[in-house]
């Protein structure tokens, strides 16, 4: 599986914040510039993860603050245990974009342990290795960090998740070396849970969180009343057996679809809308699991977008927050108050969303540098323009980046001398946008054009 992100935290309390997996298998997305715009101002959301290194879409997120994750292929993984590969791989691909793209993590392959495939299994840790050692090479191993996911194939035994463990042959020879590798590095066991294929028609209320019977655990004599605390207290349990419970958890995928099947039970955009939401809470709440009370746990749930290129069965291809146009299938909360406030009942169509026939606003150019925008914004607060939002205890003070701060000022500008096509230049580093960049009690000026 591949696409959309929530992360919070992996420590104690509830301070999450809110990413997506962004899966590119489609022939209708809109352009990554787009993308970016739309997340930054009109979502919540703070994180993305990409499944391979594309560079349009590193750039198009340069100077957001937007924190990123990028995968490396399976194909790749024995090519990285040569140092010198993984060094050009660092160079090519991560050294052009870093630090104005914000890479925090580089995920070395995708299950490849349910791949079955002995080349690719026997490289992982000495891949990982290399590549960590191409970081430090460049100075680069304090700021970003290096991990893999697994799916829940790697466990056997997961009933009750107090019997849990690793798959034998892999514990010891694969997953042993690699949580140590872990450990001493401080990067996360990154694992894929999916209630979605774990559940039945019996288990249904249990997967999605809803009342029902819940599991006894006999051993630690704790109950569990929704699939999502089993299936990561289970992996949990394989990780104390190896004697790595100090090791934080990562949830790097989760979600579930909104279409599937003809007559697949309890796939719909409501239900999908109702587990989302429920993962999002339950990571939210810093409540943990039974075996892992008051953790958060950054959580990756499956997916941005619809991808119609996707193989496999109809489900395969809806589980996207949003289709191909920006309009979300359906909200979870993640939208800005002001897009959820303007949508139209029912997500009547209108493309994009937060966007508007008559407004607009001037917004930084995705890709314009730091300079430049803190010059925009004394530029413009030096004209004796209302200035004070953007000022620490003001309504737009935060996010505190230039780049934020500088949006404001240029759209106030823009908006003030008339919403001419000229003031929203900036010696090439603004745009004119149709998307509400306004947040919360962050209000853009706007008049109708």
């Amino acid at each position: 599986m591949v696409a959309f992100l929530i992360i919070l935290s992996t420590g104690s309390g509830a301070d999450a914040s809110i990413g997506v997996n962004y899966g590119t298998l489609a022939n209708n997305l809109p352009p990554p510039r787009q993308v970016a715009e739309f997340l930054l101002h009109s979502t919540v959301i703070n994180r993305i993860r990409l499944f391979n290194a594309d560079p349009q879409i590193l750039q198009a997120f340069a100077h957001t603050g937007v924190a990123v994750t990028v995968t490396i292929s399976n194909d790749q993984i024995p090519h990285l245990t040569n140092l010198s590969f993984a060094q050009r791989w660092i160079s090519d691909h991560i050294q052009p974009h870093f630090p104005s793209t914000n890479i925090i993590r580089i995920l070395v392959g995708n299950e490849v342990i349910s791949t079955a495939n002995h080349l690719l299994i026997r490289n992982l840790v000495p891949a990982m290795q290399s590549l960590h050692t191409a970081l430090v090479s460049a100075s680069l191993h304090r700021r970003i960090q290096i991990s893999t996911p697994h799916s829940l194939g790697i466990l056997s035994h997961t009933t009750p998740p107090s019997s849990a463990r690793f798959r034998q042959g892999y514990d010891t020879h694969v997953l042993k070396p690699l949580l140590s590798f872990l450990r001493t590095i401080a990067s996360p066991f990154v694992v894929n849970p999916y209630p979605f294929f774990g559940y039945s028609p019996e288990t249904l209320d249990f997967a999605l969180f809803r009342t029902n019977p819940g599991l006894f655990d006999q051993d630690t004599k704790l109950h569990y009343t929704n699939m999502f605390d089993a299936q990561l207290d289970s992996v949990y349990s394989a990780m104390e057996r190896l004697g790595f419970s100090d090791v934080a958890i990562v949830v790097g995928e989760i979600g579930w679809p909104s279409k599937g099947d003809k007559d697949q039970i309890g796939v719909d955009v409501a239900t999908a809308a109702e587990f989302n939401r429920k993962v999002m809470d339950r990571v939210n709440s810093g409540t943990g699991t039974p075996l892992m009370p008051n953790r958060t746990f950054e959580t990756y749930i499956f997916a941005l977008f619809n991808e119609n290129l996707k193989p496999g069965p109809v489900s395969e291809r809806n589980f996207g927050l949003f289709r191909s146009d920006l309009i979300p299938v359906y909200d979870i909360g993640i939208l800005r108050p002001t897009v959820r406030a303007s949508d139209p009942p029912e997500n009547n169509r209108r493309s994009p969303v937060g966007g508007s026939s008559g407004k607009r606003w001037c917004v930084t150019k995705s890709g314009a540098e730091t300079e430049a925008l803190q010059r925009n914004i004394d530029y413009v607060c030096g004209l004796g323009l209302d200035c004070e939002p953007i000022i620490e205890g003001g309504p737009c003070f935060l996010p505190n980046t230039v780049e934020a701060h500088s949006a404001y000022a240029m759209n106030l500008f823009y908006q003030t001398m008339g919403r001419h096509e000229f003031d929203c230049d900036f010696d090439k580093t603004g745009e004119i946008t149709s998307i509400d960049p306004s947040y919360g009690d962050c209000q853009y000026q706007a008049e109708f054009v």
